[in-house]
């Protein structure tokens, strides 16, 4: 332990604050523990000496460092005996006057020297330390929840933070098991401004009809498929974890504080659900119903594959369904994909007249726009989603998508040659984007802005999403795997047909995409 940071106070007996006592304990410092409420700090401590007995019950610690541990937390029943602390760390309810009172109250009480954090997820660390009379000494400290298995700590500096307060907090951090990484005083700092590509992407897609909450779980879980594995919890999963109640006024004040940035806009659905009580697992119903505790969520039901039929009346077999491919630069091995599931390769598109599909594969398009384009038949055009290969062997799941035109024959056609494999398949109304595309591609483009805006180092905003929400790769690291000219592309595409200024694509990822660069290249 550092001996600037030997003595560390910890305002706030809640889960986070008990989290941020029992790592410091864990790291060497003597930690001194305060809550308004009567008794807390004290149970606390309790609760601390029950979390080391189970970790030594289990091994992973002896009987030596449970004592030691527990020799180094002490319950004070004011602020005063904070006086000698170097670092105090508040953890209190989110509200910026309570945060302001205790802060003025602290200041009054720590030595000249001593720094002041605070572990506020959504207030600006700028305006907290606006009353302060030395709101150099004043940073942010965020810790996730639950502090001891969320090994990654946002480091911010106020608009008039000394770099010597950062320094001071990075040395205090480097004692414990976590990684710091520094960030600006933005909205959602560094993880929650990033994680808004996932789930309000996802809340956009089922608001404009394209496909319900078990689907888009469903790719989003099973689609996506990096080097390192995919999303462990679709976006919905992850909504009814975290509770409504507590995703919801994350994405409005994001929303608001951004002055209505148009990558964050919240969706309606959040909201109307979040007043009707639907907040997930803690409410017992949320996107999912959760009847009993460690009820999970059911899969979603598979795509019809029923034969289609000819004009004439007759079943069309897959080894009879003729298939047009419309090449494209992205998805050289989808011909192949169609021969070894059993279909024909045609030639030209009027071959595929009788019962036949012609297949696309658009990136960022949707599949009206794109046969429109080509004057290809929207009756019997079907569109494919190759972010990801769908005809590598790891292929558990494909996506694919009419135009509003296509017959249902068509698309029973499609779903049945796709599926015959055993892949599920999941069908999705016309979209720019399917929904992999346009999830994927609005994490890796929220990233590109945080770098873009200097928030954070590329590879630490990589850390801290990969960490702190547990993604399969960062946000750059995706775009460099994905490609960034393919990103660049999809979302040109989706800018292209919605006019939504959400899907501009910024300059961090165009200059590196036309250069062939890495996302993760500081300039």
């Amino acid at each position: 332990m550092n001996q600037n940071t030997s003595k560390v106070g910890v305002v706030g007996a809640g889960v986070m604050g008990r989290g941020i006592a029992q790592i410091m304990a864990q790291a060497g410092a003597t930690v001194m523990l305060h809550d308004a409420a009567p008794e807390a700090a004290a149970r606390a401590v309790e609760s601390l000496e029950q979390t080391w007995q189970r970790l030594a019950d289990k091994g992973k610690i002896d009987a030596a460092e449970v004592a030691a541990c527990l020799s180094r937390v002490s319950a004070v029943a004011s602020l005063q005996s904070m006086a000698g602390c170097d670092v105090v760390i508040e953890a209190i309810v989110e509200r910026l006057d309570v945060k302001q009172a205790l802060f003025a109250a602290l200041e009054s009480v720590v030595t000249p020297t001593a720094v002041l954090a605070t572990n506020t997820s959504s207030l600006s660390v700028t305006v907290i330390a606006a009353g302060c009379r030395h709101p150099a000494r004043i940073a942010g400290l965020h810790f996730f929840n639950p502090v001891p298995l969320m090994r990654i700590v946002e480091i911010i500096g106020g608009a008039r933070t000394s770099s010597q307060t950062l320094d001071t907090l990075r040395a205090l951090v480097a004692t414990t098991s976590h990684a710091g990484v520094l960030a600006q005083d933005t909205p959602g700092f560094l993880v929650n401004h990033a994680g808004r590509g996932y789930t309000t992407e996802a809340l956009s897609l089922v608001q404009e009809g394209v496909a319900g909450f078990e689907v888009v779980d469903s790719i989003m879980r099973e689609q996506i498929r990096f080097s390192t594995g995919g999303f462990r919890l679709g976006p919905f999963e992850l909504l009814d974890l975290t509770g409504l109640d507590v995703s919801q006024p994350v994405m409005e004040s994001i929303y608001r504080q951004f002055y209505e940035e148009p990558r964050f806009r919240p969706s309606v659905i959040g909201a109307q659900r979040a007043a009707a009580g639907l907040l997930g697992r803690k409410s017992a119903e949320g996107f999912y119903q959760y009847p009993a505790k460690g009820a999970v969520v059911p899969p979603a039901k598979p795509a019809s594959v029923a034969r289609p039929k000819s004009p004439a009346g007759d079943a069309i077999g897959n080894d009879g369904i003729p298939v047009h491919v419309v090449a494209q630069d992205h998805a050289p091995g989808l011909a192949s994909l169609v021969r070894r599931l059993g279909g024909r390769v045609v030639d030209t598109i009027e071959q595929t007249e009788d019962g036949g599909l012609v297949l696309i594969a658009p990136l960022g398009e949707d599949a009206s726009g794109f046969a429109a384009q080509r004057r290809l038949p929207a009756v019997r055009t079907v569109a494919i989603d190759t972010l990801f290969d769908p005809g590598e062997s790891g292929c558990v799941r494909r996506s694919l998508m009419p135009t509003v035109a296509t017959a249902k024959g068509t698309l029973q056609a499609a779903a049945a040659l796709f599926g015959s494999d055993g892949t599920a398949v999941s069908l999705v109304r016309d979209s720019t984007g399917f929904v992999a595309q346009r999830i994927v591609a609005m994490i890796v483009s929220i990233g590109t802005e945080i770098a873009q805006q200097r928030i954070a180092r590329p590879a630490d905003i990589d850390l801290a999403v990969r960490t702190g929400l547990g993604y399969p790769l960062g946000p750059l690291a995706m775009g460099d795997e994905i490609g960034g000219g393919r990103i660049l592309r999809i979302l040109q595409a989706m800018h292209a047909s919605t006019g939504d200024p959400r899907y501009r694509p910024g300059g961090w990822l165009r200059r590196r995409a036309q250069l062939g660069l890495s996302l993760l290249t500081e300039d």
